[in-house]
C-alpha cells in the first residue's frame, strides 16, 4: 500500500485547533474552529475540485474498569501526510474492495489485529468527506467494532510507529496538554465516544442512528484558515 494513501480520515488538517464538543445527535453543530495552515500533503487547492477517493477507518473498542477504550495508532512522523498524528487505523479502498473490507485489511496491516467474525461485526459509525478546498480528498467510512478478547496492537513500524489503548477523554486531555497530535475528525469522534458508558452501549447507539455524510468547509480570511461544519454560521455563505 502506498503510505501516502493511508490514514486519510483527516478532513484536512493535522494541526492544532480549538474544537468544542459535538454530540452524537448533532454531528454538525459546533462552533467554527481556527486552524493553522495545512501541512505538506494537506494543501489548499487553487484549481478544480479534486475527486474524493473512497476510504475506510476502524474505531476499535474495548471495555476497561474506567470505561471504554479506543485504539489509536501514531503515523510515522516522517510521513508526508499527517506525519506524527494519532489516528484510528485506516486507509484507502483498493480495487474491488468494499469499505468494510478495506477497514479490516488496514486494521490487520497497521495494528496486527484481526476480527475473526469479519464484516458482520463492523457497525457503520460515521462518514467524513474532505473539504472541497483541499488538494488531497477522501470519502471515509468509519466503522466501530469490539476488539477481540486480549487483542494487543503490533504496529508495522513503517506507516505506524506506535499504538495506544486510551479512554477517549484521556486522549482529548493529552491533546490539550500537547502530548498527542489529533486531526479534526479524530477529535470529533473521540468527543462522541467519551459520552458512552460501555462498548455495548456505544455500538447499540451506533446501530440505531442513520449515518449522514459530514463535509466541512475551509474558509481562508486574511491568511487565517478556519474549518466550518454543516449547520454552522457562515457555512452556506
Amino acid at each position: 500500500m502506498n503510505p501516502h494513501d493511508s490514514h486519510i480520515q483527516s478532513c484536512c488538517v493535522a494541526v492544532s485547533l480549538t474544537a468544542r464538543q459535538i454530540t452524537p445527535s448533532a454531528a454538525c453543530s459546533v462552533a467554527p474552529m481556527s486552524v493553522n495552515r495545512p501541512a505538506s500533503g494537506e494543501e489548499l487547492n487553487p484549481g478544480p475540485e479534486t475527486p474524493a477517493r473512497l476510504a475506510a477507518s476502524v474505531i476499535l473498542l474495548r471495555d476497561s474498569p474506567a470505561g471504554p477504550e479506543v485504539l489509536l495508532v501514531r503515523r510515522n512522523p516522517a510521513a508526508r501526510f499527517m506525519g506524527g498524528a494519532w489516528v484510528f487505523p485506516g486507509g484507502a479502498v483498493n480495487g474491488d474492495e468494499s469499505p468494510e473490507q478495506a477497514g479490516l485489511r488496514e486494521l490487520s496491516e497497521e495494528a496486527g489485529i484481526h476480527i475473526d467474525a469479519g464484516l458482520a461485526e463492523l457497525v457503520p459509525f460515521s462518514r467524513w468527506i474532505t473539504p472541497a478546498e483541499v488538494k488531497s480528498r477522501f470519502d471515509t467510512f468509519f466503522f466501530a467494532v469490539r476488539a477481540p478478547d486480549g487483542a494487543e496492537a503490533v504496529v508495522d513500524g513503517e506507516e505506524c510507529v506506535a499504538a495506544r489503548w486510551m479512554r477517549p477523554a484521556d486522549a482529548l486531555d493529552a491533546r490539550e496538554r500537547g502530548e498527542l497530535m489529533l486531526v479534526v475528525p479524530t477529535v470529533k469522534h473521540l468527543e462522541q465516544l467519551a459520552e458512552a458508558g460501555s462498548t455495548a452501549a456505544l455500538l447499540d447507539a451506533a446501530r440505531a442512528r442513520e449515518v449522514v455524510p459530514v463535509q466541512p468547509r475551509i474558509v481562508v480570511d486574511e491568511g487565517a484558515a478556519s474549518v466550518l461544519l454543516p449547520g454552522e454560521p457562515g457555512f452556506d455563505d
